[in-house]
């Protein structure tokens, strides 16, 4: 029997990093939410139109295509788009674009839809609270600002995108006070979530941990 699992956590906490892995080893689908919200702020820049112009943003959605690929590709009106929106610009444009209700409302009935058939991992800020309530495993995924700003360092150095670690530490402090401050699904652990601090875990380790709970919740 499958079930559906929800990551949540603050930004670079490795949510995708540890859904992907974890969907491979059960044979399960991983759903990146954030990848939407980057890909709506991505698009929203791009077309010159103020990242708080709800009204704008949702017609742009409403014409947008965004697919999640089983091998993790995130494509955009058919163009692939995994590196351009992992930018320090876009990250900020979709928190300030998940402020928004009607986007959430637009992005979130999508994500329920993928979610019908069971056998999902999804990963966001809002998902044990919001999206999928009914999660059978919620976890909350969490790691100190240092740690996850020198993991989106290096991340970005093997893109070979620029980046400097002081600035990013000062933008992922910034994003989670904004992100658990927005007044619409605000990031934060659902009541029957069970954190897990990777701060100082693997991937490896942190997946053991996640298959553990999993195990025990279905036991």
């Amino acid at each position: 029997m499958k079930i559906n699992i929800a990551i949540d956590g603050p930004s670079a906490a490795g949510k995708s990093t540890i859904a992907k892995v974890l969907a491979k080893k059960l044979n399960y689908s991983h759903l990146d939410t954030g990848a939407m919200y980057r890909c709506v702020a991505y698009k929203v820049l791009n077309m010159g139109i103020q990242i708080d112009d709800e009204p704008k943003i949702i017609e742009v959605i409403k014409n947008t295509i965004i697919e999640l690929r089983p091998d993790g590709s995130i494509y955009l009106d058919g163009q692939q788009v995994s590196n351009e929106i992992r930018t320090n610009e876009v990250s900020m444009g979709a928190s300030n674009v998940s402020k928004l209700e009607q986007v959430r409302k637009e992005l979130v009935k999508r994500q329920q839809e993928m979610a019908q058939s069971k056998g999902v991992i999804m990963d966001g800020r809002d998902i044990g609270t919001v999206v999928l309530k009914d999660a059978e495993v919620k976890i909350f995924l969490t790691a100190s600002a240092k740690a996850r700003a020198l993991r989106r360092h290096k991340e970005n150095l093997e893109k070979g995108l620029e980046s400097n670690l002081e600035e990013l530490t000062k933008e992922i402090e910034a994003r989670d006070y904004q992100d658990s401050h927005r007044e619409h699904s605000p990031l934060k652990k659902a009541d029957d979530g069970i954190e897990v601090d990777t701060s100082d875990l693997s991937i490896d380790e942190v997946v053991a941990k996640i298959e553990e709970i999993i195990q025990s919740k279905l036991a």
